[in-house]
C-alpha cells in the first residue's frame, strides 16, 4: 500500500514501511524498517531539516521529485532513481514478482532483513550494477582510485577510516546513513551494502555535477571550520621528543635556520599513564614556559591525547564506576599496549566532558590548544567487533560513529573556551568528521613506493567523501632510513606532501635499539624513542631540497588560504581529482595518478622508483610549468622531465 503523508511518501508492504522524503538541495532519503517506527537518530545528518517535495500517483506506484532528482517506487517497493528525468540508480530485484512467471522464484530482494538474536537485523541493501565509475568511501590502504569492483569494509581500523558517501560518474551521491560495521560491494553484478546489526535501513542521494554533489552533501554533514593561518606552514614531529628540552631544542634549531615551523609535536607517553592525560613533571616541568618560547618562534604546540585508561590510572575506577568506559562482552581489556588498558566511550556526552575537563586543565590551561587525537578508531588489540559495547549501542550498530563523537568532546570543549583558531589531528573519521576541525592522516603506514601510491589514492577518495584536511607521515610511519632507497622516497614524499592541505613530518625511523626505561616515564613499560627526522637529519643534500619546498609553501600561503576557505564556503576539497574540476573532459576521468590542488595547480606527483620523467594529462587551456617556466598548450598529453628535486607541477594561467 502506497501513501501520501504531507510531504513524505510511504509504502507499507509485508511488514515493511519504506519512507522517502525531500533532504537537502536536489536530494532524497530513503528509510525503511520492519519496526513499528523509525528511529529518531540522524547520524551524518544531524540537524538537517526536511524539505518540501514533489509527490504524485502513477498508476500503483508514485513518484516524488526534488528539483532535479526524482524517485518512483512502485506496489511492490521497488525504487528508482533519476536526475533531470534520466535513470541513474535502480534497486536489485530478482524475484517472481519482476520476472516472467515461468522463470523460477529466486527471490533476491532489494531490502533483506535476517533476524539476529535480540529482535535487530542484519540487513544488505541492493542495487542494480552499471556501467560508472565510484569516488569517495573515506580512505582504504589500496592504490585504486576508481572504486568501481571493489570491496570495502564499513569498519575503523588503524590507518583505514570507513565514510560511507561515494560520488559516481553517473552524475549522484550516495551516503549509507549507518555507523554500523559491514561490507560495501561495488561488483560488476550488483551494488551491496550490507551491515551486521541494525534496526533500520537509511540512505541519501543527491545529484549533480560532483562540485554540486559535494555541496549539497556537506550542506547537510557539515563542512569543515575556518583553516588557521598558522597552521597552513610545516608542522614537525617524530617518534618522540622525550622532554620539553628536547621539544625547544628542535625549535630553536628551526630558528636559529630561518626555517618558519607553523607546529611541533609532542607524542604520546609524555604522561604518568595512560588516562591520566597529564604530563610526567620530571620530563616536562614547565609546559607553560614551553609554550611561550614556542610561540615566540611563532610555533604552535600540539599534543598527543589517547583514549586509552590503564587500570592503574588515577582516573580508571571513576570513569568504570560512572560507565564512561566502552565495555568488553568477553575479557577485561580492550587495548594492551604498555598497559592493560579500558577505551573511554566518546559516546557517552559525560565521558565527553570529562575527557575535555583533565585535558583542559592539564594542558589547555597551560596554553597547548592543539590536541593529537590518536588512536581514533578507536583501536582494539583484536577487531572483534561483536564484543564492545558502547553508551549509543553495540559497537556492530554504531562502532564507526566513535571517531566523530571523540573529535566533538574537544571541539566543542574548545570553542566552548572561547578557541577560534580549532584544528586538532585525528587517525579516524566518519560522515561529518569534518565539522569538528579536524585534521585526518593516514596513519601507522610503512614506508615504501608501494605505501606512496596507496596514499595518493587514499587522500583524493577521503577527500571526494567530505574531509578536507588531510595528511600523511611523510616518508611513512614505520622506515628504516639507512635502507639505499629511503633518501630518494622521502624527496618524492615531501614534494607531494607540500601540495596536500597538511604538510607534516612524522614516523617512527629506525632501525633504532629498544631501552627499557624508568617506571616513573613508562609506567612500568618498555619501549624506545625513534630516530632524528628534523629537516636536516638525512644529510645536506636533502636538507636543501626540503627547505626550498619548505619555503614554496609558505609563498603559497596566501593561494593555500583561499582554497581552504572554499572548503568551509561550500565543501570544495583541497585535492581535487581531475574530473572535479573538469567533468566534461572524459581525459580527466581517466587520468588517475594526477590531480587538482585546488583549481589554478595540477600536480602529478612521482610515485614510482627511479622515474625521472613522466606523462601529464594537461586539459583544454594554457599552463605554465612551475619548474621551467615553459608554457604549454592543453587539450594534449606531454611527457615532463622530473629530476629527483623536482615534482611536476603546472599553474592554469
Amino acid at each position: 500500500m502506497i501513501e501520501i503523508r504531507g510531504n513524505k511518501l510511504y509504502l507499507f508492504r509485508n511488514g515493511e514501511t519504506v519512507e522517502i522524503f525531500a533532504q537537502g538541495k536536489d536530494a532524497l532519503r530513503v528509510r525503511a524498517t520492519m519496526n513499528s517506527s523509525f528511529e529518531v537518530r540522524d547520524w551524518a545528518l544531524e540537524g538537517a531539516e526536511e524539505g518540501k517535495a514533489e509527490i504524485v500517483r502513477e498508476g500503483d506506484g508514485a513518484l516524488i521529485r526534488n528539483g532535479a532528482v526524482s524517485a518512483r517506487i512502485d506496489r511492490l517497493g521497488k525504487i528508482r532513481f533519476y536526475r533531470n528525468g534520466e535513470q541513474i540508480l535502480e534497486e536489485y530485484y530478482r524475484c517472481y514478482e519482476y520476472d516472467m512467471p515461468h522463470t523460477p522464484s529466486l527471490r533476491v530482494v532489494a531490502r533483506e532483513y535476517l533476524p539476529i538474536p535480540g529482535g535487530d537485523y542484519a540487513c544488505a541493501l541492493r542495487f542494480e550494477a552499471q556501467e560508472e565509475k565510484l569516488y569517495g568511501m573515506g580512505q582504504y590502504q589500496q592504490d585504486c582510485l576508481d572504486l568501481k569492483g571493489c570491496t570495502l569494509e564499513l569498519a575503523q581500523r588503524n590507518s583505514q577510516a570507513s565514510v560511507p558517501f561515494l560520488i559516481s560518474s553517473r552524475g549522484y551521491g550516495f551516503l549509507f546513513n549507518q555507523p554500523a560495521v559491514g561490507r560495501a560491494t561495488f561488483a560488476k553484478n550488483v551494488t551491496e551494502w550490507r551491515v551486521e546489526s541494525v534496526r533500520q535501513l537509511d540512505y541519501w542521494i543527491t545529484v549533480g555535477t560532483p562540485k554540486e554533489v559535494l555541496s549539497n552533501y556537506t550542506a547537510l554533514a557539515g563542512r569543515a571550520p575556518d583553516f588557521p593561518d598558522n597552521c597552513l606552514g610545516l608542522w614537525q614531529c617524530k617518534l618522540r621528543y622525550r622532554t620539553q628540552e628536547d621539544v625547544l631544542s628542535v625549535a630553536r634549531e628551526y630558528h636559529r635556520r630561518g626555517i618558519p615551523l607553523d607546529v611541533i609535536v609532542i607524542d604520546f607517553f609524555h604522561w604518568t599513564r595512560q588516562g591520566d592525560w597529564k604530563f610526567d613533571p620530571v620530563y616536562w616541568p614547565d609546559p607553560a614556559a614551553m609554550v611561550e618560547e614556542l610561540r615566540s618562534y611563532g610555533t604552535r604546540c600540539m599534543i598527543s591525547v589517547w583514549p586509552t585508561v590503564d587500570k592503574k590510572s588515577e582516573n580508571f575506577a571513576e570513569m568504570r564506576e560512572k560507565g564512561m568506559l566502552i565495555r568488553p562482552e568477553r575479557g577485561s581489556q580492550c587495548f594492551d599496549f604498555l598497559g592493560d588498558s579500558y577505551i573511554y566511550d566518546a559516546t557517552d556526552p559525560a565521558a565527553r566532558e570529562y575527557i575535555w575537563d583533565k585535558c583542559r586543565r592539564n594542558y589547555y590551561e597551560s596554553g597547548i590548544d592543539m590536541f593529537w587525537l590518536d588512536e581514533a578508531e578507536p583501536e582494539y588489540t583484536v577487531y572483534h567487533f561483536d564484543n564492545y559495547r558502547y553508551h549509543l549501542g553495540t559497537d556492530l550498530q554504531v562502532g564507526n560513529v566513535y571517531p566523530v563523537m571523540h573529535a566533538k568532546a574537544f571541539y566543542e570543549g574548545q570553542k566552548a573556551a572561547g578557541q577560534t583558531d580549532i584544528c586538532n589531528l585525528i587517525r579516524c573519521v566518519w560522515a561529518g568528521s569534518q565539522k569538528y576541525g579536524v585534521v585526518l592522516w593516514s596513519g601507522d603506514i610503512p614506508g615504501t613506493f608501494e605505501t606512496l601510491r596507496d596514499q595518493f589514492a587514499a587522500g583524493l577518495n577521503v577527500s571526494l567523501a567530505g574531509i578536507p584536511w588531510w595528511t600523511t607521515d611523510i616518508g611513512g610511519f614505520f622506515v628504516d632510513v639507512t635502507a639505499p632507497e629511503h633518501k630518494e622516497l622521502l624527496l618524492r614524499w615531501f614534494e607531494w606532501a607540500v601540495f596536500c592541505p597538511v604538510l607534516r613530518l612524522h614516523g617512527d625511523k629506525g632501525p633504532c635499539e629498544s631501552k627499557p626505561l624508568d617506571d616513573r616515564e613508562w609506567g612500568g613499560g618498555f619501549c624506545h624513542t625513534g630516530r632524528d627526522n628534523e629537516l636536516w637529519s638525512y644529510g645536506e643534500d636533502v636538507y636543501e631540497i626540503l627547505k626550498e619546498y619548505v619555503l614554496l609553501r609558505e609563498r603559497m600561503k596566501p593561494y593555500l588560504k583561499e582554497v581552504m576557505r572554499e572548503a568551509s564556503e561550500n565543501g570544495s576539497p583541497v585535492m581535487r581529482t581531475m574530473f572535479y574540476e573538469f567533468p566534461e573532459d572524459p581525459a580527466c576521468w581517466e587520468a588517475d595518478e594526477q590531480y587538482m590542488f585546488g583549481s589554478r595547480y595540477l600536480v602529478a606527483p612521482v610515485l614510482y622508483a627511479g622515474m625521472r620523467e613522466r606523462e601529464v594529462y594537461l586539459p583544454k587551456g594554457t599552463w605554465k610549468e612551475l619548474a621551467t617556466d615553459k608554457v604549454y598548450e592543453g587539450g594534449r598529453t606531454v611527457a615532463v622531465k622530473a629530476p629527483l628535486e623536482v615534482i611536476p607541477v603546472f599553474e592554469k594561467m
